[in-house]
């Protein structure tokens, strides 16, 4: 067999794996050295992989900015800033018709501002949302559906731990990344809303509504969620302008939001030595993943497929914005299967040469983080599609009361919405490209 061959029949191999069960990074770690054991007659490459692989990759600079930035969810989570930005959403939002679930869309949007994971997001939310969605009659279905919608803001508004690897896999600059995501993040936390509204129209009777909250108290609702506006404006501004690395920027954070914790007195030793150990335990999870995807792309590089594919997509005659709908259309698939951080490891690899030579009247710069920005909704829309999406998962074990079905059902407007919004970003990259 062919090394090519070898190659193209690692995927299916792959989805096997994934389908059983077995984790995503195993899974690519065991197809790149099974891969490269086959391809070299032997054990030599990929053991001399294996020693080099591990420390090349985890000895990186760039990607000490993973831990920190997960630490920093960590301590705004034990801190109550979760709370303090649903109750000012509440204040403001929840006498309107479905207004507490547009209030859980913009405390999610607001902490996703400083967390960068999605499942974090949408597992703290709901813990501080679902009580009082469901004490204002909302049915079980719609409140799953939108904190599991909400969720998904958490890698979309900057700080975004997924953001990091696709700048670090396609060697582009990470703050303007950041910046390109804030419109398009904006735009998601509106479309939310709007599908809110839209929803309760259709349905009314599964959304109550909050009585009206005098001005007074929603300004003293608003001045609460200060830390918030402190640290996502200290790290992302900070970036940006070039005050600090990316990298530094996420060590600030981590420890703006241990001193508000401590301020709060929220952070005690137990909390702290929890913290830790939960960062550590995401750390480790995410760059397991990293290896195995550093094995299997290594294996799929030796033999040539990204090349071939790129060549034979070029080949077909197919025009550029022919090709992105194709891949987009293939990431919102992928999403039913794998999670979000797996797919961007195993795909940019092979996309991003083909997507890198076609024109789209953009400089190589402005096409990566174009491309990028769109790779990552589509990557969020699988987060919450049905049967496999992520965050329903986890906010359905919050809820057992719920059916899974009635989650179902429910979140197909979200991603309605999603869907809505990818057009208009591929449509018009100018709205990406506005900060950079």
């Amino acid at each position: 067999m062919s090394d090519l061959a070898l190659g193209y029949l690692s995927f299916p191999i792959l989805l096997l794996m994934i389908f059983l069960r077995a984790p995503v990074g195993l899974a690519m770690l065991l197809c790149g050295i099974g891969g490269l054991w086959l391809a070299t007659d032997g054990t030599t490459v990929f053991m001399a992989r294996l020693k080099s692989e591990v420390f090349s990759t985890f000895s990186s600079y760039n990607l000490s900015i993973i831990p920190m930035f997960l630490l920093m969810g960590q301590f705004a989570t034990h801190s109550g800033m979760s709370r303090s930005l649903f109750k000012a959403a509440e204040a403001w939002l929840g006498h309107r018709k479905g207004g507490m679930a547009m209030a859980s869309v913009g405390a999610c949007a607001g902490f996703g501002a400083i967390c960068g994971s999605s499942l974090a997001t949408a597992a703290t939310m709901s813990k501080v949302a679902l009580p009082e969605l469901r004490k204002y009659g909302y049915s079980g279905g719609f409140s799953t559906a939108t904190l599991a919608a909400g969720g998904t803001l958490g890698i979309l508004i900057p700080p975004s731990v997924i953001l990091v690897i696709y700048a670090i896999l396609t060697e582009q600059n990470i703050a303007k990344l950041f910046a390109a995501a804030f419109i398009p993040g904006i735009i998601a936390a509106l479309g939310y809303m709007v599908t809110i509204a839209i929803y309760v129209r259709i349905y009314p009777e599964q959304a109550g509504v909050k009585e009206r909250v005098d001005l007074g108290a929603r300004i003293k609702a608003l001045g609460a969620v200060w830390p918030v506006l402190v640290v996502f404006g200290l790290v992302v501004g900070g970036i940006y302008n070039g005050w600090f690395t990316p990298t530094e920027g996420a060590a600030v954070g981590a420890m703006g939001t241990a001193l508000i914790a401590f301020l709060a007195g929220a952070l005690n030793w137990q909390v702290l030595r929890q913290s830790i150990v939960e960062t550590a335990t995401g750390t480790g999870m995410i760059f397991f993943i990293i290896l195995g995807a550093g094995f299997y792309n290594g294996f799929l590089a030796l033999t040539q497929v990204p090349q071939e594919v790129s060549a034979f997509v070029t080949g077909q005659g197919f025009s550029p914005w022919a090709i992105m709908v194709l891949i987009l259309i293939f990431y919102l698939i992928l999403g039913c299967l794998m999670d979000s951080l797996s797919m961007i490891l195993l795909t940019v690899p092979i996309f991003w040469p083909v997507i890198s030579g076609l024109d789209f009247g953009l400089t190589t710069e402005e096409l990566a983080i174009w491309f990028g920005i769109l790779v990552l909704i589509v990557v969020e829309v699988g987060l919450i599609t049905p049967p496999v999406g992520m965050n329903l998962f986890i906010i359905n074990s919050m809820d057992k009361e719920t059916p899974m079905t009635a989650t179902y059902k429910s979140v197909l407007f979200f991603v309605a919405s999603d869907v809505v919004r990818v057009i208009i970003l591929l449509m018009f990259p100018a709205i990406t490209l506005v900060f950079v």
